[in-house]
């Protein structure tokens, strides 16, 4: 079964799609944007958040002065670890795309529900800035306890997987020991003919 959080999205990615369909006739930019986050755990206590956000023109023509925004990341749960979380670009070309990405490490434990990043562009035709925002994240659990694997769940994988290759391998192991190896009655024959 589907997760819900993940139906409800491609829904607003499917309506996006549709609508964006509708207003590529638009005489103008229609900004489009992604953005996606990844869980890191590099050890114990320390997790990182991986964030790209996707930026596409739509449009029939190219947008000025593209500012992307996403500070909706609170000091007290984050540090910035590389990148910005702001990025500034000169135009975006009909039919182009611009990525960006950065990195945080959560500081905190616990579920965070983010925010859309925030793009402006500024279209010739308009003298005010023009605003869109990105498709929402899906609500990350930071530096969440990990069951820890079963002692035995690698003993059963691996026998499933070579079960049958390992008992051949005994099985001719065992024979060839029995067959090198002296029984005990031609060792007690051998200790009676030496007196």
């Amino acid at each position: 079964m589907r997760n819900p959080m993940m139906k409800s999205l491609s829904y607003v990615l499917l309506g996006l799609l549709l609508a964006s369909s509708a207003f590529a006739a638009i005489d103008g930019p229609f900004i489009l944007a992604n953005k996606k986050t990844t869980l890191n755990r590099l050890k114990s206590g320390v997790e990182r958040v991986s964030v790209s956000i996707d930026i596409y023109n739509q449009g029939s023509s190219t947008g000025y002065d593209v500012t992307l925004v996403d500070d909706y990341w609170p000091q007290d749960l984050f540090e910035l670890v590389s990148g910005n979380t702001s990025q500034s670009w000169e135009r975006l070309d009909a039919g182009g795309l611009l990525s960006h990405s950065f990195e945080l490490e959560g500081k905190v434990k616990g579920a965070f529900q983010g925010s859309p990043a925030r793009i402006t562009f500024r279209v010739p035709s308009k003298a005010a800035l023009q605003e869109a925002f990105s498709t929402p994240i899906l609500p990350l659990d930071v530096l969440a306890e990990i069951p820890p694997e079963k002692k035995f769940d690698w003993a059963k994988r691996l026998l499933a997987k070579y079960g049958s290759l390992v008992s051949v391998i005994s099985i001719v192991g065992l024979f060839v020991c029995l067959v090198a190896s002296p029984s005990k009655s031609s060792a007690a024959k051998g200790s009676k003919k030496k007196r």
